[in-house]
């Protein structure tokens, strides 16, 4: 009976933990009134943007997010940009108001022909001036320059390139490519990709630029034990 009894106990404890909200904690702080919220146990859930300034509260992840690990600075308030653990970034170009995918750009930015870093690689991601910097130990990744180039919005003449092997083309209104900010490409890969016709993505950084100035969290931060205390 004992043993019954002891059985109903942790299984009535157990149900009692399952069924507790899960914690809500700030894991990156922007600055004094912008920070980005994580809801979940174990340092993994939904992700969360708040602004108090602008009454902005918007989901950036809706779940499974693990932190970014890396050194994060962003001192960027129009284009946001939050990267996680597996890869791949999540932005928003209207303050933090909405919120949609970004990725590596498409071919062989890596020596090896994969289109992205292994994550290990990866030394900081640093957002600054609308656009996105991903520095690793052998080369940037980054996004375009913050605006679309005017001749493939819509009713734009578009884009005509001859390639040196005298291929020609043309990148049309009908289809631009990707938007600006919404892919990361390196310099080495863009030496083969027809982006490098596009205004904003011609005379672009050789290195990450510096910030100055910046007060907020230089990593995001997470407690594993939050909600259990």
């Amino acid at each position: 009976m004992k043993g019954l009894y002891s059985a109903l106990t942790a299984l009535l404890l157990a149900a009692g933990c399952q069924a507790k909200e899960p914690p809500t904690q700030v894991v990156y702080r922007f600055d004094d009134h912008r920070y980005l919220e994580l809801k979940g146990w174990d340092c993994e859930g939904e992700l969360w943007y708040v602004d108090t300034l602008k009454d902005i509260h918007s989901q950036v992840w809706s779940q499974y997010y693990r932190i970014f690990t890396k050194k994060f600075v962003h001192p960027s308030e129009r284009y946001m940009a939050v990267s996680s653990w597996g890869g791949g970034f999540t932005v928003s170009k209207d303050y933090g108001k909405t919120w949609t995918g970004a990725h590596y750009s498409p071919g062989e930015n890596e020596p090896n022909g994969d289109n992205r870093p292994p994550y290990d690689d990866i030394l900081s991601f640093t957002v600054v001036n609308d656009q996105g910097f991903l520095q690793t130990k052998h080369r940037l990744y980054m996004s375009s320059r913050p605006f679309d180039d005017p001749r493939v919005l819509p009713g734009g003449p578009g884009i005509h390139y001859e390639l040196p092997d005298g291929i020609k083309g043309d990148i049309t209104p009908q289809f631009p490519g990707p938007a600006w900010g919404l892919d990361y490409i390196t310099k080495e890969a863009l030496v083969n990709d027809t982006a490098k016709y596009h205004t904003n993505y011609q005379d672009l950084p050789d290195k990450v630029p510096e910030v100055k100035g910046y007060t907020g969290w230089d990593h995001m931060r997470c407690d594993m034990d939050a909600g259990r205390k």
